[in-house]
């Protein structure tokens, strides 16, 4: 997953933090070598000073929004003669760059950090930024300086024109050409929307969704979940956390007691429920006014306006068209899970509920395709993983990553990585890795940003810093961390994040990394995905842990192709499930909806995919749609269509997975370039055609009609 937003949705989940003039004291001796390699070549490859307690955090917000004040101050005061694209339009990007960057920071610890005094000082600080941020982007006096010289078309072209054309339509979105009375009130509830958003996500972080249960009642679940420290409990009792979603996977994949799953799935469907409930309604309501008072027919509309879907109808209209392609198989697939259960249950009327899924999707892998998923996980130890992923990558698209020890720490185990050219030794950037849970840490897989890339005013190129949060099962019981095939599949994705991030040559910060429309971003790292399907990428580095050799036989990826096919159905109708309740509540006004959006998104859920647990409501912890991916979740079916015609490419290709052109391609065509100009462009440019949709069905097991 991916959080990206350079302005005021800076409440999401992956942004981006640091200043180039937050730079530690004393950067780690391991270092040196590419400080020096930096500035031979022009570039800041620097760390972020992190902040260590509230007070640092406090001067660090203080210190941000004093220096962006006087930067929009300088941009609106001169005179109207005076003003030109580079000090009034370009140095926008700089203006506001010291404060998204503290933003990020402060994001970051406020998901990482183990000290609840400073999650909740970084929390603070963070809604206080973000504010600033809103704040600024209503700033009359500055956007009639930009104004002032949009008006005489400066002769602009390339990313400047990209850069120009985005400005402009900002403050459009913005409301600036409304009334001043309207202007204040889209000011003041795009505000109250941000703090919604933040408290919305603070509140799923914070769930407690511990369910206890015997280990008669855990039965099918492997000794090494049975005797993790982590889960067991006193009295031979068992604490999971439903809020940790490797835990939950383990037990609704494996638990043979029904209502063991029943159990599990009920809390993990109704974490944070009384607090978001009431929120959730709120922020609906809040992003419905702002969409009316500019002018849109609903929130879905405004938000997807500057995606490449457009508007919620061709977004909706994608997605309905895609769960229709798919019913027949997705029937099947039910009748299927429905017999597995029969049979396992001795009633020939057996019912097939929500917390069934996973576990005959599991059962029918190891019965049909003989797929043991905890016995696969021996080929996959997390170092060796790693290891394995990285000489892909480098090869790949021509880089080295490297190990180094990380200045400072949030947590002991925290690692860091540098990347450089592979020819000419040039710095790239600079990789966090944060890989197990633990009490207060964001809870899922993502990117997030710590230094977005930028060229800066004196011509050097910041270097971008961004950190993977990951929450992968540790090492336990005299074993190490040992990941499940789709944990691999993960790990490449989010990988593909920070490629996107730290392989970026764009020089505005708007455009760096994955500053890109949202229903594109996934795709480059959904494409990745295929490499751990592929025997001769997987050769590489998944051999048995144990004794250093076996690896997995080709047969056994077949089988696992076969079942990834005879699922696909369950698999993608829960995501159009996703998408489409998401698009339903917010391409409305009617407040009805809103008050009963439990009802409603239960309800699309259960007609779209299986019945949802009763009084439950999975969208009260549903993070995406707290802010980021509200009217955007459709956006992961979107850039699958996008990734499975990208990775095509690399299948035609001579080499193909590891073809070395290819990779380059999308290094400088997708990644380097970034949001700087139109994606349209940028996909055809990596196709070297038109693109296709035939890849898509393909991937899916569908022929087009």
């Amino acid at each position: 997953m991916q959080a990206f937003s350079k302005l005021p949705a800076l409440a999401l989940l992956f942004a981006f933090s640091i200043s180039h003039t937050a730079v530690a004291d004393t950067q780690a001796t391991t270092l040196a070598t590419y400080q020096k390699d930096a500035e031979k070549t022009g570039v800041i490859f620097n760390l972020p000073q992190w902040e260590k307690s509230p007070a640092q955090i406090q001067a660090t917000t203080e210190t941000a929004i004093f220096v962006g004040n006087e930067r929009l101050k300088a941009i609106a005061g001169r005179k109207p003669e005076q003003m030109t694209f580079a000090n009034t339009i370009a140095a926008l990007d700089h203006a506001y760059y010291p404060v998204v960057a503290a933003t990020y920071r402060t994001n970051t610890i406020h998901k990482t950090s183990p000290e609840k005094a400073l999650r909740e000082a970084a929390y603070e600080a963070t809604k206080k930024l973000q504010k600033w941020l809103i704040d600024a982007s209503f700033r009359q006096d500055v956007y009639q300086a930009v104004k002032t010289v949009a008006d005489t078309n400066p002769a602009v072209s390339g990313e400047d024109a990209m850069y120009l054309k985005t400005v402009l339509r900002d403050y459009r979105r913005n409301g600036m050409e409304l009334p001043e009375a309207k202007r204040q009130q889209l000011q003041k509830l795009k505000n109250h929307l941000n703090t919604l958003g933040l408290e919305f996500q603070t509140n799923i972080t914070k769930a407690n969704a511990i369910v206890e249960f015997s280990r008669k009642e855990l039965e099918g679940l492997s000794d090494d979940f049975l005797t993790n420290k982590e889960i067991l409990g006193e009295d031979d009792s068992y604490r999971v956390n439903a809020n940790i979603t490797w835990q939950t996977l383990e037990i609704l994949r494996n638990a043979k007691r029904e209502e063991t799953r029943k159990r599990l799935s009920i809390a993990r469907s109704s974490r944070a429920m009384k607090e978001n409930t009431p929120l959730f309604t709120e922020i609906l309501k809040t992003r419905a006014q702002i969409a009316r008072l500019l002018g849109y027919d609903n929130w879905a509309d405004y938000r997807i306006e500057t995606k490449m879907a457009k508007n919620g109808k061709t977004a909706r209209d994608f997605l309905q068209n895609l769960s229709s392609g798919l019913a027949p198989k997705f029937e099947q697939e039910l009748a299927t899970f429905t017999r597995l259960k029969a049979a396992e249950t001795g009633k020939d009327e057996a019912k097939l509920y929500y917390w069934d899924i996973p576990y005959y999707k599991n059962q029918l892998k190891k019965n049909r395709y003989q797929i043991d998923t905890e016995k696969l996980k021996v080929f996959f130890e997390l170092e060796n993983t790693l290891s394995g992923m990285f000489s892909i990558f480098e090869e790949l698209f021509g880089i080295k990553i490297q190990s180094v020890e990380a200045p400072y720490k949030w947590v002991d185990d925290l690692r860091l990585y540098t990347v450089t050219d592979a020819s000419s030794n040039a710095p790239l950037g600079l990789i966090y890795m944060d890989m197990f849970p633990r009490e207060g840490k964001y809870n899922h897989f993502a990117q997030f940003g710590i230094t977005p890339g930028k060229r800066l005013q004196n011509g050097k190129y910041q270097r971008p810093v961004v950190a993977l949060v990951c929450n992968f099962p540790p090492p336990a019981n005299g074993k190490p961390s040992l990941l499940a095939y789709d944990h691999v599949e993960t790990l490449f994705h989010e990988f593909g994040h920070a490629l996107h991030s730290v392989l970026t040559q764009a020089n505005y910060m708007e455009f760096s990394g994955t500053g890109v429309p949202r229903d594109f971003v996934e795709a480059p790292s959904q494409m990745l995905e295929n490499w751990v399907r592929n025997k001769q990428v997987l050769d590489r580095f998944a051999v048995d842990y144990r004794d250093g050799k076996s690896k997995i036989p080709a047969e056994t990826l077949d089988k696992i192709e076969a079942a990834r096919l005879a699922t696909i159905g369950t698999h993608y109708r829960r995501q159009l499930g996703f998408g489409l309740l998401d698009l339903t509540i917010h391409m409305t006004t009617d407040e009805g909806i809103f008050n009963n959006f439990i009802e409603v998104t239960n309800k699309i859920m259960s007609e779209t995919y299986v019945p949802v647990p009763e009084n439950t409501a999975f969208v009260a912890s549903f993070g995406h749609l707290g802010g980021g991916y509200d009217a955007g979740y459709y956006g992961y079916a979107w850039a699958d269509a996008i990734s499975a015609d990208m990775a095509s490419v690399f299948k035609k290709a001579p080499r193909g997975l590891m073809d070395k052109k290819v990779g380059l391609r999308l290094r400088n065509e997708i990644y380097a370039v970034g949001g700087s100009r139109e994606i349209d462009e940028s996909i055809r440019s990596f196709l070297q055609r038109e693109p296709s949709l035939e890849p898509f069905f393909e991937f899916i097991g569908l022929k087009k009609k």
